[in-house]
């Protein structure tokens, strides 16, 4: 699996530090029936995660400095309560950043997989919020703010995706899928915020 860097901090995927989604194999295909994703999605994902790969330092920059930093509401939550710069745990979250776009298009949905999606949800929670790089920052990532970015991401990631000079429909293909793949997570981010023993009032 292609990585962007050889040592991405608190980056635990695959690994034992990762507790089991409650979300089971079966849940997670019937989610994938839902929102239309289908092996073909897949296939065009994995030709997205062949374009964005020599790109995702880019992206990021463009979605933290170009936008997020921009928005107040949404800056606060990585820097410090007195709206300090935090730039070491703003280099280690992109590095994550960077990696969950490769994740996103060239990892199996297996296990694995649906267990970090639950990992990457906590870490928006007040749950574990800040813990991963021992940082004081605000205490959880509202739900609002997660649901809300979405289509940010989803607009701005196509030009990125026409920049191997694909046809537009392979782009439109690989888009799409890109879409299906976020909105399939969103839906999987949402499980501890809706649930009453572990995030309850973050929305």
């Amino acid at each position: 699996m292609q990585k962007v860097a050889e040592r991405i901090h608190g980056y635990t995927y695959g690994t034992s530090e990762v507790a089991t989604s409650p979300v089971t194999l079966q849940q997670l295909e019937a989610l994938k029936v839902t929102v239309g994703f289908t092996e073909e999605d897949q296939r065009h994902l994995q030709q997205a995660g062949t374009v964005l790969a020599g790109q995702t330092k880019q992206i990021v920059e463009h979605w933290r400095s170009g936008i997020i930093a921009g928005i107040p509401n949404l800056a606060r939550h990585s820097r410090s309560p007195q709206n300090e710069p935090l730039p070491d745990y703003l280099a280690k979250s992109n590095l994550r950043f960077q990696q969950w776009i490769l994740d996103t298009c060239l990892r199996p949905y297996d296990q694995d997989w649906l267990n970090y999606q639950q990992e990457i949800a906590l870490r928006h929670t007040a749950l574990k919020k800040n813990k991963t790089d021992n940082v004081s920052s605000t205490p959880y990532v509202p739900l609002r703010d997660i649901v809300g970015f979405i289509s940010v991401i989803n607009e701005t990631i196509k030009p990125y995706l026409a920049a191997k000079n694909h046809s537009a429909d392979e782009v439109d293909r690989m888009h799409r899928a890109w879409c299906k793949s976020i909105q399939l997570q969103l839906a999987l981010w949402a499980e501890p915020y809706t649930n009453d023993h572990q995030a309850p009032n973050e929305w």
